[in-house]
């Protein structure tokens, strides 16, 4: 077991997951992973995070789909939950906020950011 805290990150983009990894290990947290909407939400399930980072777009649960499960478990209702997204439009945004989502990140992201962004959600600063 660890103290550090624990970020859950969902893309179907390997390479985007290795980034989201690397960047928030190097910045002292642990990820879980996951390629799926529905094996993140098991995930999340098992072991409850400290925050979420979801990609908008992927396959079996989308983004909006599993924010909107997290919400809806009384484990997860309250986690910190950025969806990062390639969509540009105002519209996709918005449906992330309506969802439950706190934040969103836009693609392609400075991994420096998406720490930033992170350190504000689970450590306040």
């Amino acid at each position: 077991m660890t103290d550090r805290p624990l970020i859950l990150a969902a893309d179907d983009d390997p390479d985007i997951l290795t980034l989201i990894t690397l960047s928030l290990e190097r910045a002292g947290y642990e990820v879980a992973t996951a390629p799926d909407g529905q094996a993140a939400l098991e995930l999340a399930r098992a072991r409850t995070p400290a925050m979420a980072v979801l990609d908008l777009s992927m396959p079996l649960m989308n983004g909006l789909e599993l924010t909107r499960a997290l919400r809806a478990d009384p484990a997860t209702a309250t986690i910190p939950i950025v969806i990062l997204t390639a969509a540009v439009q105002s519209s996709d945004i918005d449906s992330a906020r309506e969802a439950g989502a706190d934040a969103h990140v836009k693609k392609p992201f400075s991994p420096r950011d998406l720490r930033a962004r992170v350190d504000e959600f689970v450590r306040g600063s």
